[in-house]
C-alpha cells in the first residue's frame, strides 16, 4: 500500500500529524508492505532565506494577528506536541526558508530510498522545532544528510546548485491539482485523503479501509458446491 504525506519542516502540526500517523503505522498488521512517500510543501514561499526575527514577529507581521494572541496560539500547539513527545521550543526557533531542506529529502530518497528520506525528514522537524537550528544553513543541512547516510559534501554540491528543484515544484504542483490548501495532508493507494493531524485512531480507521479495498477477499468456493465444507462455528463444529 501506499502513502504519500504533504506538508512542510515549518509546520508544527506536521511534525504532530507524523508522530500520530506512526503510532497508527506501528500497530497496522501490514506495516511492512506499506511504502511512505514524503512530498513537498510550502506554506510560505516568498520567506527569505532568513528571517531576522521570531517565530511570533514572522507570524505577526505576515498574518496580522496580534503577538500577544500568536504567543497563545503557539502554547497550545506545545502542549499538543507535548503529548506525542515532542519538545517544541519556539522562543529559540530560527525562521528560514524550507525550500533547501524540501531538496535534501528528495537527495535522501534518491541516495538511500524512504528510510534515509525519512530519517531526513524527522531530523529537520526535530532541528526545526526542538533544537533551534537553522533549516537553511548548508552546514546544518549536510550534518543532518551524513546522519541519515548523505555524503555531506554531496548534500553540499546538492545545495549549490538547482539540483531536486524541479522535484520539489512538482510535488508542490501536484498537491495543487489535489486541492491541498493546509498540511500535513495524507493519501492513500491514490484514493482516500485526510486533512490535517488527525487522531491516531483515525489514522488507524483509514489504514484498515485502504487495505480492505486493495486486498479484497477471493472466496475459493467453487459455485456449484451443494454447500459449505466442515467447519466449526460458534454453536460448534
Amino acid at each position: 500500500m501506499k502513502i504519500d504525506i504533504w506538508s512542510d519542516i515549518a509546520c508544527p502540526w506536521c511534525y504532530i500529524g507524523k508522530r500520530r500517523f506512526e503510532a497508527a503505522l506501528a500497530a497496522f498488521p501490514h506495516r511492512n508492505e506499506v511504502e511512505v512517500t514524503w512530498r513537498s510543501y510550502q506554506l510560505d514561499p516568498s520567506l527569505p532565506a532568513h528571517y531576522d526575527g521570531t517565530e511570533v514577529q514572522y507570524l505577526s507581521e505576515r498574518k496580522g494577528i496580534d503577538p500577544q494572541q500568536l504567543a497563545g496560539m503557539l502554547e497550545q500547539v506545545t502542549a499538543q506536541a507535548a503529548g506525542e513527545g515532542l519538545s517544541y521550543d519556539f522562543d529559540s526557533l530560527v525562521v528560514a526558508n524550507s525550500f533547501p531542506a524540501h531538496r535534501l529529502i528528495h537527495l535522501a530518497r534518491a541516495e538511500g530510498g524512504s528510510e534515509a528520506a525519512d530519517a531526513v525528514k524527522e531530523a529537520l522537524l526535530s532541528a526545526h522545532f526542538e533544537k533551534g537550528q537553522d533549516i537553511g544553513s548548508t552546514e546544518v543541512l549536510s550534518g543532518i544528510g551524513a546522519a541519515a547516510g548523505v555524503d555531506p559534501d554531496r548534500v553540499r554540491s546538492m545545495l549549490a546548485t538547482d539540483e531536486y528543484t524541479d522535484a520539489v515544484n512538482a510535488d508542490i504542483a501536484q498537491a495543487r491539482s489535489l486541492g491541498v490548501s493546509g498540511v500535513p495532508f495524507f493519501v492513500l493507494d491514490e484514493k482516500y485523503g485526510i486533512s490535517g493531524a488527525q487522531p491516531v485512531e483515525l489514522f488507524t480507521s483509514a489504514l484498515e479501509q485502504a487495505w480492505q479495498e486493495s486486498h479484497p477477499l477471493v472466496n475459493l468456493t467453487p459455485a456449484s458446491a451443494s454447500a459449505d465444507g466442515p467447519a466449526c462455528g460458534p454453536d460448534g463444529c
